[in-house]
């Protein structure tokens, strides 16, 4: 991997994280504005535990080295929370600038995703793929 997609994957993920664990942390302990948020929305309040603390552990999962199928899960979780928490906002008819944050992030996510570098990727999701090297070598 060349530095520039070091550094756009490093500053992507960088600003990602601190976005989930700020959101996390607040909607762990049920801020008045994200609890105001949920009722507007329509979700019930405990909602908010369970999505901050998949924000926050999903964090952890994506910053932590190894672990390569656990941060697919969990870009994949924050992919699907972003983007159910934009179409919330305009399904109730509010602005693009309540959706604006859930775009920013859901944008970070997908960049993040996209620049990570091989070891923080599933190199194969197929259990059962054969190492093609593996099977030239002993046939011969």
């Amino acid at each position: 991997m060349n530095k520039r997609y070091n550094l756009i994957y490093w500053v992507a993920t960088g600003l990602l994280a601190v976005g989930m664990v700020a959101q996390g942390v607040a909607q762990v302990v049920h801020t008045a504005g994200y609890a105001a948020i949920m009722t507007h929305l329509g979700y019930p309040l405990y909602f908010l535990t369970i999505i901050g603390t998949g924000k926050l552990l999903g964090t952890v999962a994506i910053l932590l080295p190894g672990f390569q199928l656990l941060k697919e899960w969990a870009y994949a979780g924050f992919f699907f929370v972003m983007s159910g928490a934009a179409t919330s906002h305009l399904a109730t008819g509010e602005s693009v600038t309540a959706v604006l944050p859930s775009l920013v992030l859901l944008s970070l996510i997908v960049v993040s995703w996209q620049f990570r570098p091989a070891d923080r990727k599933v190199s194969s999701l197929n259990p059962f793929q054969r190492d093609e090297q593996a099977t030239v070598s002993t046939a011969a």
